[in-house]
């Protein structure tokens, strides 16, 4: 999954917190992305994070979310597996 972010963002601050404190069933990789690092980035998500996009779907969960949408987003049964 990937974590789109920015320094100076208190948005962003809880985001991270609410992923750390947010008991998963499995283990979930997470790749931060400072999106101040691309102008393509800054374009895309500048006024939307924090965003996260799952690396399975493409799906995107944009700011904000609580702790039940975050778990949902993550249970999401990417379409095309046997279980959809």
């Amino acid at each position: 999954m990937v974590f789109f972010t920015t320094a100076q963002c208190h948005l962003c601050e809880v985001a991270e917190a609410l992923l750390i404190n947010t008991p998963l069933p499995e283990p979930v990789p997470v790749e931060a992305v400072d999106i101040a690092r691309s102008e393509s980035l800054v374009n895309t998500y500048g006024t939307r994070i924090p965003v996260l996009r799952r690396n399975d779907t493409g799906a995107e969960l944009d700011w904000p979310f609580d702790q039940n949408q975050l778990l949902a987003f993550l249970a999401a049964t990417p379409p095309g597996s046997p279980e959809s």
